[in-house]
């Protein structure tokens, strides 16, 4: 096996970290969608939809600092809150609506 030069093996370095370092982001990413879609099937809205932001903020993030594509990223954001919405209607249709009482308003009479 021939010797490398001195910058290629600092190329293959570099090349390593970088590696390491996005397969740790991509494992984040997609901890954060299966965290999303485990939550959906619960009732729990408010979680879902704190879960569906911090999956938001990692997929910007990746794509940032270059992990994925901008354009991956976008896709991803976008099937992600179409799925939640999809889920949070069926919901809503399972459960009705939530009910509220009007309001009752005073007058004053002078």
């Amino acid at each position: 096996m021939p010797k490398e030069t001195s910058s290629a093996e600092k190329a293959a370095r570099t090349a390593e970290r970088k590696r390491l370092r996005n397969k740790s982001t991509r494992s984040t990413i997609k901890t954060h969608l299966t965290r999303v879609d485990k939550l959906m099937d619960g009732s729990d809205i408010e979680a879902t939809r704190q879960a569906t932001l911090a999956a938001i903020s990692t997929l910007d993030k990746a794509a940032n600092k270059g992990t994925i594509h901008k354009n991956t990223a976008a896709r991803r954001k976008s099937r992600l809150v179409r799925k939640v919405k999809k889920a949070a209607t069926a919901q809503t249709k399972i459960t009705g609506p939530k009910k509220t009482r009007a309001k009752k308003t005073v007058t004053q009479e002078s």
